[in-house]
């Protein structure tokens, strides 16, 4: 299940800097792909499975169905978090890659501003069934406002609270934390004799910005102004990352030791009861390969500043998901189309999106019963009014790993016993800033 892994901000930025339409082959004299290879597509898929093998053996069937229906023979490459986007990034300067590839949806501006992936204007979203097949919040974060998406919504997925019912009631917690207040107050009651409040994962930047994204949005910032200048250090972004860091810092609700977890071992703690509470995109399917069974938790929305909030800081999820992308020097510009809408038919997304645990992200689909168990309802209802997709500008992914780097180091100085001031979280986003190549 997708945990964004760090990201190459360095390739990223020396692609920016560089010709930003390297990809531009093809067939055609528009600079677009043709169809010279129509019986043909390569397709790099994200690890969403348990491990490369189960997601061949996922998805295999699936697209032998397509090639059943097409003719088109499709190549499957299944490719781990930690080389994806260093290989998206090498194919966008050669020209050499995949016809349809699978982006985290945090990197759609940045990979969008490379000018290498076919834009999905209101053309091309007709031909896969139009843009109000998907659900708005999914499709937001599919590239930067004000220009045609740079791929389309996969699969879905949002962060909730994942709480131990067994180990609330012993603590006499009867309903889960609706505010970080309450969530701190729980949390220092189910701490202690070796268990903690919360698990965190420190060690991951990605996890880390997905966090600080949210308190941000709660404080009242996006990290960047209207233009897409970074403001990483303003009070708001201060106190956002300042309230994360003292949940080991201060409040002392999470073990020193999450402070290097990099490798999904809070969802391991959380399901074998070493802590209490987890945030967490879409855990179910993970925490039942570590013995977790449903009914031993509960999911509740992630926790708001205040009870009931309203307008723009009514936000308690990044848009988390996989966007379905295609390279614009394809060689079966037709066939990638096709294959689009394949994988993003209502059938289709029942099949994959019920396998992997994520939501479907076109509407139709995500309203089916398949879909209505306690922890999708919850999910979809944030996905659908309580979710923002990340700074959508094209320095996106240097800003996830320039802060959450920065947050790493701040809860590494936590768990050492070293003091984590304003003027310390500040310095250190201060630094993030200063790192931030130029737009």
């Amino acid at each position: 299940m997708l945990n964004y892994r760090v990201l190459a901000a360095a390739a990223l930025a020396a692609v920016l800097t560089g010709t930003t339409a390297a990809c531009g082959g093809g067939s055609s004299t528009n600079g677009s792909g043709g169809n010279s290879s129509p019986k043909t597509l390569t397709y790099w898929a994200s690890n969403q499975g348990a491990s490369l093998e189960n997601d061949k053996q996922v998805l295999t069937p699936e697209l032998n169905k397509f090639e059943k229906q097409t003719g088109i023979k499709v190549k499957l490459e299944v490719v781990p978090w930690s080389d994806l986007l260093n290989r998206i990034l090498a194919a966008t300067t050669s020209g050499q890659g995949p016809d349809v590839l699978n982006i985290g949806n945090t990197w759609s501006a940045s990979l969008q501003a490379t000018g290498a992936l076919l834009p999905w204007d209101s053309a091309n979203l007709a031909k896969i069934g139009g843009k109000d097949r998907f659900v708005p919040a999914a499709l937001a974060a599919a590239g930067a406002q004000g220009k045609d998406p740079a791929a389309v919504p996969l699969y879905s997925l949002a962060y909730g609270l994942y709480y131990n019912k067994k180990m609330f009631q012993a603590a006499g917690i009867a309903t889960p934390p609706t505010t970080w207040d309450e969530l701190v107050a729980d949390g220092k009651k189910l701490t202690g004799n070796g268990h903690y409040g919360l698990a965190m994962e420190g060690g991951n930047p990605s996890e880390n910005i997905h966090h600080a994204f949210v308190l941000g949005k709660q404080h009242g910032t996006d990290f960047f102004d209207a233009s897409g200048k970074p403001q990483f250090d303003s009070p708001q972004a201060v106190a956002a990352v300042k309230q994360y860091i003292d949940f080991m810092a201060k409040d002392k609700i999470a073990a020193p030791g999450n402070a290097e977890y990099a490798a999904n071992q809070s969802v391991s703690d959380f399901a074998t009861g070493k802590a209490a509470m987890l945030l967490w995109q879409a855990a179910g399917s993970s925490l039942k390969s570590h013995g977790m069974k449903p009914a031993d938790y509960g999911v509740a929305p992630v926790p708001f500043q205040t009870a009931n909030p309203s307008g723009s800081t009514k936000i308690n999820s990044m848009v988390a998901g996989i966007n379905l992308a295609v390279f614009k020097n394809t060689k079966n510009l037709d066939g990638a189309v096709n294959f689009v809408k394949f994988m993003t038919s209502d059938s289709e997304q029942k099949i994959l999106n019920g396998t992997y645990g994520s939501l479907p992200s076109v509407k139709t689909a995500q309203g089916d019963k398949a879909f209505s168990a306690p922890e999708q309802t919850v999910l979809a209802d944030t996905l659908a009014s309580s979710a923002a997709p990340l700074p959508q500008v094209p320095n996106e992914s240097q800003f996830e790993t320039l802060v959450g780097t920065a947050m790493k180091d701040l809860l590494a100085d936590a768990a050492a016993g070293k003091a984590v001031t304003t003027a310390s979280v500040k310095t250190a986003l201060t630094k993030a800033q200063q790192q931030m190549p130029a737009s």
